[in-house]
């Protein structure tokens, strides 16, 4: 298992735009269409990382949860599928299906949108305040694969719970671990 830290790209920068095919709905959809009204969540994951695997269960519980609060979540896989063929959007969709993915799926064939958010590794989180702007980056816990630490999520509610109470998140911000993204050679 690889131990790839995020990036941890300045707070306040503008997500950038995209358009990506859902491999939940089978549409090409751009962020401006999914943003929340309150914040959006965008997840850089895949099928197959253990890290996402360890943490599935509970990504798709706190989007539940904090979409009838205004937040939109979208999970993005950039990684290259020639060489890693469990990530292919078919099987993304079986994926997002037994997972019980309450979110878009999208599939980012060109790795474009990963490299303009500087994404590293899957899990890699960001959160957006409601003029897209990031608010928050990096780990959702302090739970890993090996560490039996119990998963909470606490780091990611709290971002959210600072953008839904207007208030700083004055906790330091910790790179997620995982998987680092199967670029293409």
């Amino acid at each position: 298992m690889a131990n790839t830290p995020s990036n941890m790209i300045p707070l306040r920068t503008q997500a950038p735009n995209f358009n990506l095919f859902d491999t939940v709905s089978h549409k090409t959809i751009s962020l401006q269409e999914l943003k929340g009204v309150k914040g959006t969540v965008i997840m850089f994951i895949c099928n197959h990382c253990p890290f996402v695997i360890h943490i599935n269960t509970e990504i798709v519980k706190i989007a539940n949860s904090y979409r009838e609060k205004g937040f939109r979540f979208i999970a993005i896989s950039s990684n290259d599928v020639i060489n890693y063929p469990q990530d292919s959007p078919e099987k993304m969709t079986t994926h997002a299906r037994e997972n019980n993915y309450s979110f878009p799926y999208l599939y980012d064939a060109t790795q474009n949108v990963a490299k303009a958010y500087g994404a590293a590794c899957t899990p890699d989180l960001f959160v957006f305040d409601e003029y897209l702007k990031l608010a928050y980056r990096g780990q959702l816990d302090d739970s890993r694969p090996v560490n039996n630490i119990p998963i909470s999520g606490k780091d990611l509610r709290h971002a959210l719970d600072c953008l839904i109470e207007e208030k700083a998140n004055n906790t330091i911000q910790k790179p997620s671990i995982g998987c680092n993204i199967k670029w293409k050679k």
